[in-house]
């Protein structure tokens, strides 16, 4: 079977191969984001326009490093996003839903692929992947998953990810109708946001501040986020939920005399 890019094809993208080009027991690579609300100022496929950047980018960055290039599937664009649902435009599957279209993606997969992980773009896919993956590694599937966080970033359409969508997708962004919403820390709204929905705690839907954001900033947090899954697929290890995790230094004695 071929491996050779066909004309017109982009490499690694999967929706723009044919069959035959396809490499059986490749990695692929599944962005999984939403469609829901992030403010007045960022657009609804937020989530999904971040996972499907950094599957891409990891996808490059792989390509020279594994014998089969690594192939980015058609990103996953609805999730579950039930807290956003006070606002138009949100589109939500639900978590058994999304449970169904994720496990029976793997099992569609594994019919010729080696190995997939997907890339989570949004906080509130995180409960359905862990039972969805878990269940499809106790069937014996290769999958694993990761998300896109940035440490100490705030949660929701503030400045980590207005700096995120100014760096992949600027004309998308209207930053003169940004506004700060609530800028308490995610712990502390968890469980106002799981009670009584985004709409009740921030009527702009914005949980933080845009204000400071900026290109570069996302371009930062973008090489951070694809250097860091680039090395937890490379390197990593698996919990039983499916999250991939980095690899703990071995400790030896030669490891903990350096260290006196």
């Amino acid at each position: 079977m071929t491996t050779a890019r066909q004309p017109g094809a982009r490499p690694g993208l999967l929706a723009h191969r044919t069959w035959p080009t396809v490499p059986e027991e490749s990695l692929v690579l599944v962005p999984i984001g939403s469609t829901e609300q992030h403010g007045p100022h960022l657009p609804l496929n937020t989530d999904s326009v971040i996972a499907e950047s950094v599957a891409r980018r990891t996808a490059e960055e792989l390509a020279v490093r594994l014998t089969r290039p690594p192939l980015v599937a058609p990103v996953i664009a609805y999730g579950a996003s039930g807290e956003h649902a006070g606002f138009p435009g949100t589109v939500s599957l639900g978590h058994e839903a999304l449970h169904a279209v994720i496990v029976e993606t793997v099992r569609s997969l594994s019919l010729w692929a080696g190995r997939v992980v997907f890339v989570n773009g949004h906080g509130g896919n995180i409960a359905t992947l862990d039972a969805a993956v878990g269940q499809l590694r106790a069937e014996g599937h290769a999958v694993s998953w990761a998300g896109c966080g940035v440490a100490a970033g705030d949660a929701h359409a503030g400045r980590t990810e207005t700096s995120l969508m100014l760096h992949l997708a600027p004309e998308d962004v209207r930053m003169t109708e940004a506004v700060a919403g609530d800028t308490r820390p995610l712990h502390v709204l968890m469980p106002l946001l799981t009670a009584h929905g985004v709409r009740a705690v921030s009527p702009s839907g914005v949980l933080g501040d845009p204000a400071g954001a900026s290109a570069e900033e996302g371009d930062r947090h973008v090489r951070t986020m694809v250097s860091g899954l680039v090395g937890l697929i490379t390197t990593g290890t698996t919990d039983d939920r499916g999250r991939l995790l980095a690899q703990e230094p071995a400790v030896g004695p030669d490891s903990k005399a350096a260290g006196r």
